[in-house]
This record gives structure tokens, C-alpha cells and sequence, in this order.
């Protein structure tokens, strides 16, 4: 441990990894994002399609979650994520993704792109790919046959898998052993805490457990592992979908994955205790239910919420460790 809190590798993409990259820097100074690399949308899917880029967009996000808090943090990260308006050949593109996707280009190398990106806006933590070459996410889908709902079709991309109308039952990647980033794998080597979501489960979650070098790492390290549920089904990937759910899609995918806590949020699984427990009993892990969805209403974790959560469970199996 450093006296600056436990060394912590949180997985996912998106605004679900930015929820969870915002409520952990409140906890530890330690902090690594590993994010996917399969976005094939919007501005990341035309720099990836034109480029041969890495997808900057959930980089770019996750980069600007873990700004400094101070005025050149904010103003960094607030021209990161400004994005151009029109009907050019710039619009819709953020400026940060411009800057990874330059940086990278320059350096030969996307993980030195990204450092220094981090270096620019002050980052509390550090921010790396799953792996160093773009992903393709496969599905399995039900429901898209009128004449056979229950014959599976396949479901290419992360925006067509992320908005099919059938029912996702499994996912895979393209290329189906990719090499893993190797600063990423290290990271989760040295980690005291792993963990996985919340955020978009077949697309943003899953697929860290589908890389094998990851999935090992996952395993071997003496991490314990955390696993933060969404506040709501995500319509078209996990619509229908119970909480215990999704746990159960977590082990079809990798049946070897130990989980030592799950939090979930005290109404989005109120009338359903009982069985997550059971579900978590599963992995052998412990349920923590708590408040930690915004009061608004809205699908958001509260980051000051989350991070009491995390410091707690933290706290509690770190005995007298000095970093408390």
C-alpha cells in the first residue's frame, strides 16, 4: 500500500467508468482507469474507420473525469471535451479525441499518447486501453427473426450491439485473443482493489474479461474485486434484465471470476434483496446495498455517494494499514 490510499484498477467505458472514476478519486490517489476499445460510433468510429485509430472517445472521457481540480485541470479538461458543431468535416468531433488521436500518431505509441494527455490535465490517476489495437464486439442476439424469436443472430459493432432491438445473450471479441495492453495487465498485477462497473454490461463491462491476458491477470492478481451494478436496465442491451442478472451474464462469460463485494442501490433493488444476495452468495461475495444514485432521478451514480461506499469497504479490509 501507499500512504495515499489503496492501489485501485477500475474497468469500463463511458459514462458508467467516469461515475466510478469520479467517487474513486475521492478515495485514493492511486488510480488506474483501464477502458475498452471497441467503439465504433460517432466521432471515435470515424477516426477509427478513416485512421485505423484507437477509439479516443471513452480515453477522452475517462482523461476529463480524472482532471485536475484546479483552473488549468478544468480548462483543460473543459476544451477536451468541447466538441465542434456544423456541418463540416469536424463536426461532431471533440477536441480531445483530435488531441489522443494526434498524440498517438506522433509518438507511435497510444499509451504515451495518453500519458501525456494525462500529464496536460493534471489527471489523479492514470488512463490505458484494454488493449493497444481497436476491438470489434460480436453478439448473439434473440428476437430479431418475426418468423423464429428464438434463433440467435449475429451482431456486429459496439453501436449495433448497444441498440439492437432482440436480446443480447452473449458476446465476444474480435480479434478473439487479443493482446492485451501491457501497462494495463501490469497495473491489475499490482492492484489491491479491481473493479468492474457500473456502465453498458455487454459492451463496456464484459469485454475486459474477454481478453485472455486480462482475464488471467484478473485471476492471478491478489486483488479483491468489486463489482458495481447499474442503477436501471440499459435499453437494448439489458432490457428486462434483474440485478442478479446481471451477475449471472458475468459468470456465463467468465465462469472463473471470484468477486469479493457488489454494491447495488438500495431502491433499484428493493423488492429484490433476497435473491442478489443469493446471487453474490454465488461468487462468494458480500452485498452491499446502499444510497448511491443521484437524487435527481436520473440513472447516475452520485460520485460523493459511491465514494462512501468504496472508502468503507476499503477501510474495513485494510485494518491499520497506513494510507486509511
Amino acid at each position: 500500500m501507499s500512504g495515499e490510499g489503496p492501489r485501485v484498477v477500475a474497468f469500463g467505458g463511458g459514462h458508467g467508468l467516469s461515475a466510478s472514476l469520479e467517487a474513486l478519486r475521492l478515495v485514493t490517489a492511486e488510480l488506474t482507469a483501464v477502458v475498452t476499445v471497441a467503439d465504433d460510433g460517432g466521432s471515435s468510429g470515424r477516426l477509427r474507420a478513416e485512421l485505423g485509430a484507437l477509439p479516443p472517445g471513452d480515453l477522452r472521457m475517462a482523461l476529463a473525469a480524472l482532471a485536475g481540480q484546479d483552473d488549468w485541470g478544468r480548462a483543460w479538461a473543459t476544451l477536451t471535451q468541447h466538441r465542434f458543431e456544423g456541418a463540416g468535416s469536424l463536426a461532431g468531433h471533440p477536441v480531445g479525441n483530435l488531441i489522443i488521436t494526434a498524440l498517438a500518431d506522433q509518438l507511435g505509441d497510444p499509451v504515451a499518447a495518453l500519458d501525456m494527455m494525462g500529464r496536460l490535465l493534471g489527471t489523479a490517476g492514470r488512463v490505458l486501453p484494454l488493449a493497444t489495437h481497436p476491438l470489434e464486439i460480436v453478439a448473439d442476439v434473440v428476437g430479431l427473426d418475426p418468423d423464429d424469436p428464438g434463433a440467435p443472430s449475429e451482431v456486429r459493432g459496439q453501436v449495433a450491439v448497444a441498440t439492437t432491438a432482440g436480446r443480447v445473450i452473449a458476446v465476444r471479441v474480435e480479434p478473439p485473443e487479443p493482446p492485451a495492453c501491457a501497462d494495463a495487465v501490469q497495473a491489475v498485477m499490482e492492484a489491491d482493489w479491481a473493479v468492474l462497473g457500473p456502465g453498458s454490461w455487454f459492451t463496456s463491462v464484459i469485454p475486459h474479461l474477454l481478453v485472455p491476458e486480462m482475464a488471467k491477470a484478473l485471476a492471478g492478481s491478489r486483488a479483491r474485486r468489486i463489482v458495481a451494478l447499474n442503477l436501471s436496465p440499459q435499453p437494448g442491451e439489458t432490457d428486462g434484465f434483474s440485478p442478479e442478472t446481471h451477475l449471472e451474464v458475468l459468470a456465463a462469460h467468465a465462469p472463473d471470476l471470484e468477486i469479493d463485494f457488489v454494491i447495488a442501490d438500495e431502491t433499484a433493488v428493493a423488492a429484490g434483496v433476497t435473491s442478489l444476495r443469493e446471487a453474490a452468495a454465488g461468487f462468494g461475495a458480500e452485498l452491499v446495498v446502499a444510497e448511491v444514485a443521484c437524487d435527481d432521478g436520473s440513472p447516475r451514480h452520485d460520485p460523493a455517494r459511491l465514494a462512501a461506499v468504496y472508502r468503507e469497504i476499503f477501510a474495513r479490509e485494510a485494518g491499520d494499514h497506513a494510507w486509511r
